[in-house]
């Protein structure tokens, strides 16, 4: 293997462009490691993280190719890499040179004079000077850039609400807009139910179950997951509930969220209440019984939230969605593990979902440990060997440095699901599979080689259980990837709460097993 790097000065790529076109590469045979980012003092730290050579000169306006890759394909892939970070398409499909794309948002704004709308995708030390300029110009932002310090989102939100305008983000990487998906968003039903959240996949889970269930999306507002801390003061939802009572098109409003400081969320409620449409709230984590008493429509989970959403948009008693009925080919499945193999292990590329999986792990009564534990749970001595039940997100930032996330490019979850399947003490494995724009346009493939992996390595393999998150409408079809999982014995959920309450199920039972072996 070689070890190489190239510097384009003065190139910039927005960060998803690049995860995409790092994940192409890393997909390439005879590739061991690709990573095509800026080079950010945060980028350059992680390169060296993952075994690349420091590098000196660089600037944050530049733009790094880095590879480990086989001798006989190094050049090639950078002769590609050149093509294709130089490369621009042609101008109104011809075959004519495309003209420079413009280079503030003043000349944007000149080209598409009823523009209201500025994406703004840069390394977080830049991110919020963008996002002024933006609004001064009118703009309402969706911010998709993190690691921006919180000083700077409380500026960027305060000038926001004083224009009246709408800022989603910093670290905003879901929303659908007039209809339009924005980040990493799912192909859903136009509608009559507007959703703020604080959650990226949380959002889609929401959405999605919506749509799958024949109803639709007016507007799906991403806040970014620290609006609602304290020293932000939720901001951003506010704008983003304001605007949905002012739709005409929205509704019923649904607000999702980890629990907010107490003076937070009654200030949320409290505008939500006010504007005389119905709300559905799932704050994950949070006491329901706290939320009760503001006038919502309180929902134990994502997916709940969906359907409490549909049921009061039809003029139906919200009913509690029935997560427990664990099929009997899974409690068969369960019965054939050897004692030892007690562990529950979840392997998620969606934080919300690895935060939902812990909360009903911890109500089924297990010990849990994450890499991001939630209240209750505790944390990995080592991320990358799982220890009793553990649930890890692969899309935290200790996971994706020098690579992209697990999204774009499943490999990693699926690398975790050989470990942890092939380790005798697994009882079950739960994951995700999230659709949509952004995700891998091939996101089971290396999957399903995995899972034949495991059941290759034990006579009695572990039970899977998983959760496909999307709509048929994606450029990923749900009902065709859920189908083939399925094929591989896959035991296929309908939401990811559903797959948290059996994946806890079987784990509960293994355990009880175990002790009575």
């Amino acid at each position: 293997m070689t070890t190489r790097m190239k510097i384009y000065r003065d190139l910039y790529k927005d960060s998803v462009s690049l995860m995409q076109l790092s994940a192409g590469f890393a997909q390439r045979d005879g590739v061991e490691r690709a990573s095509i980012v800026m080079a950010t003092e945060t980028n350059l730290r992680q390169l060296e993280d993952a075994g690349f050579d420091p590098v000196d000169g660089a600037t944050p306006n530049d733009l790094i190719v880095a590879l480990i890759a086989d001798d006989t394909v190094i050049d090639d892939l950078f002769e590609q890499a050149d093509s294709a970070l130089k490369a621009r398409p042609a101008a109104n499909g011809g075959d004519g040179p495309q003209p420079l794309p413009p280079s503030s948002f003043e000349m944007a704004i000149e080209g598409q004079p009823d523009a209201n709308m500025a994406v703004v995708s840069v390394p977080g030390p830049f991110a919020a000077a963008e996002a002024i300029k933006a609004l001064r110009l009118g703009l309402n932002v969706m911010l998709f850039s993190d690691n921006v310090p919180p000083a700077q989102e409380l500026e960027v939100k305060k000038l926001a609400r004083e224009r009246g305008l709408l800022v989603m983000g910093p670290d905003c990487g879901t929303a659908i807009i007039n209809g339009v998906p924005l980040g990493f968003a799912n192909v859903v039903n136009r509608g009559k139910i507007g959703i703020v959240a604080a959650s990226g996949t949380g959002l889609q889970e929401v959405s999605c179950r919506i749509s799958n269930a024949g109803a639709g999306i007016s507007q799906a507002i991403g806040t970014g997951g620290h609006d609602l801390a304290a020293e932000i003061g939720g901001l951003s939802m506010l704008t983003g509930i304001e605007m949905l009572i002012a739709d005409p098109q929205t509704e019923v409003i649904v607000l999702v969220s980890k629990p907010p400081s107490a003076e937070v969320a009654k200030g949320i409620l409290g505008a939500a209440c006010a504007g005389g449409k119905p709300v559905v709230v799932h704050f994950l984590g949070a006491d329901a019984a706290e939320l009760k008493g503001h006038n919502v429509i309180v929902a134990e989970s994502l997916a709940e939230a969906g359907e409490k959403a549909v049921a009061v948009l039809r003029g139906d008693a919200p009913e509690p969605l029935c997560l427990d009925d664990l099929p009997q080919a899974a409690m068969r499945a369960a019965e054939r593990l050897v004692p030892q193999a007690q562990y529950l292990r979840g392997v998620f590329c969606g934080g919300t979902f690895c935060a939902e999986s812990q909360l009903f792990a911890l109500r089924a009564g297990l010990k849990v440990h994450s890499n991001v534990p939630v209240r209750g749970a505790e944390a990995l001595n080592d991320i990358w060997i799982s220890e009793g039940h553990s649930i890890v997100d692969l899309g935290d930032d200790d996971f994706t440095r020098g690579r992209a996330h697990p999204m774009i490019d499943p490999t990693l979850r699926d690398e975790r699901i050989v470990s942890d399947g092939t380790d005798p003490l697994t009882g079950v494995i739960q994951f995700d599979v999230v659709l949509g724009y952004g995700a891998s346009m091939e996101p089971i493939e290396g999957l399903l080689e995995a899972l034949r992996r495991v059941k290759e390595a034990r006579s009695a393999p572990p039970v899977f259980v998983a959760h496909v998150c999307g709509t048929d409408l994606d450029p990923q079809s749900r009902h065709e990837i859920t189908a083939q999982l399925q094929a591989e014995g896959v035991i296929a959920a309908t939401s990811n709460a559903q797959a948290s309450v059996w994946a806890s199920a079987i784990a509960v039972q293994c355990q009880t097993a175990m002790a009575s072996a």
